[in-house]
């Protein structure tokens, strides 16, 4: 018998497609059938499919140096672009970093870096979270099905508490609760060396940090010596209509974390953070063969570029506001019981899908995401029950397509049941 050579069926996709070409924010399948695309890679095409700029910029560099490893020498794209990305995070005094592969990645490093810099292995999470599928970063994500299923014991020293939301049913002294209650039954606060959170969960809904409660982690971590970590993987860059989402909540961490978008969807990642909290560890001790590649840096560069112009933020503006105003118009026309809101703030908006005597129903997105590719949208369910389509539309989508998009969305909505949908 022949063997079977593909790949593992660990994988599950949201959509059985096989994609072959993108433009901003359209993409083609094998079939040349078109489809207007609200997901984005999961968040990393902010700037859109195949942005010219970032093309270019990639193949510029390809002619001159494809890769060698930072940690044996170092070359022109990384040198050019860590400056340049420190120069744009808003966190004041001297800044320092470094580059990772991807988002997880850089969750790795960080606990590294918090580690070494506090002599305390603990980390504080949230519940709904998500922070990478690496094994150390695996057991930060405030859910166990799919990413902990079968995984048995996992590194120790992880505590979760709930995640306060202008968006759930979490308020801040629930969460503060949760925070002393640690301290009285679970672990001494002298285990703990840094509390990571996401400023709007991607994973989780699209659910937006109660900025009060923020400040209150910031002041928190200063009186007990933590490091404060923004997980910025998904809601940074320009995804909530601001370069980083942070800048919402008040306050500034000791670290962020990069990925997805950051690099115009090359794999990059990043860790930036307090210069005397980056610097000063051991030689040798962070780094990797491909972190930081020529190629990736160079797309960096072009999509800092993109960054700047101030279109772009003009157009983020636009889209926003669209989603806005559609969806509050959608509620007042009735369109659908099961349209309850929006989640997030900003560029970065769920859609949530609950009904006021039904609650959620596992069934109703799965008909969503079927009938909307049917009619040519591709969408993603985000949320602990998977009931919130996470709107990830480039921020650069022409207005045309954004409402073509937004109509066929309706009309999905609008052929929902008024009950609960058929078995």
């Amino acid at each position: 018998m022949d063997k079977l050579y593909n790949v593992t069926d660990a994988f599950t996709m949201v959509h059985p497609l096989t994609l072959v070409k993108g433009k901003n924010a359209r993409v083609w399948d094998d079939n040349d059938r078109s489809y207007i695309d609200f997901v984005g890679g999961i968040g990393v095409l902010n700037f859109g499919h195949c942005n010219p700029h970032i093309v270019d910029a990639i193949i510029q560099q390809a002619q001159s140096l494809i890769h060698y490893a930072y940690n044996a020498a170092a070359h022109q794209p990384y040198q050019s672009f860590m400056p340049r990305l420190c120069e744009l995070v808003p966190i004041s005094g001297d800044l320092a970093g470094m580059l990772t592969n991807c988002g997880a990645e850089a969750t790795e490093n960080a606990i590294k870096i918090a580690r070494m810099k506090t002599g305390r292995t603990g980390v504080i999470a949230f519940d709904g979270g998500f922070h990478g599928r690496t094994l150390a970063a695996v057991n930060l994500n405030g859910k166990v099905a799919p990413y902990k299923r079968g995984l048995g014991a996992l590194a120790s020293g992880v505590y979760h508490i709930p995640f306060p939301s202008p968006d759930n049913n979490i308020g801040d002294e629930q969460a503060i609760d949760a925070l002393q209650r640690l301290f009285m039954v679970e672990t001494d606060i002298d285990n703990i060396g840094a509390i990571i959170v996401e400023p709007v969960q991607g994973e989780g809904g699209f659910q937006l940090l109660s900025p009060t409660f923020a400040q209150y982690l910031r002041k928190f971590c200063d009186e007990h010596g933590m490091l404060l970590i923004m997980d910025e993987i998904q809601s940074g860059y320009g995804r909530t209509g601001t370069p980083f989402a942070f800048t919402h909540l008040g306050i500034e961490p000791d670290l962020i974390l990069l990925g997805k978008s950051i690099a115009g969807g090359l794999p990059l990642g990043a860790v930036i953070g307090k210069a005397n909290v980056v610097n000063g560890l051991p030689k040798g001790s962070l780094g990797g063969t491909y972190s930081g590649n020529p190629v990736a840096c160079a797309a960096a560069n072009a999509t800092l570029d993109i960054m700047q112009a101030d279109d772009v933020w003009q157009s983020a503006k636009h889209y926003a506001q669209t989603i806005e105003t559609t969806i509050s118009q959608w509620q007042q026309e009735g369109i659908s019981p099961w349209l309850f809101g929006l989640t997030g703030i900003g560029a970065m908006r769920g859609i949530e899908l609950r009904h006021p005597e039904h609650d959620v129903h596992p069934s109703v997105m799965a008909q969503v995401l079927t009938k909307a590719r049917e009619r040519g949208l591709l969408l993603m369910p985000s949320g602990q029950h998977r009931h919130i389509i996470r709107l990830l539309p480039p921020l650069t989508i022409e207005p045309d397509t954004l409402k073509e998009g937004l109509d066929i969305l309706k009309e999905v909505l609008i052929a929902l049941p008024d009950g609960l949908p058929a078995a």
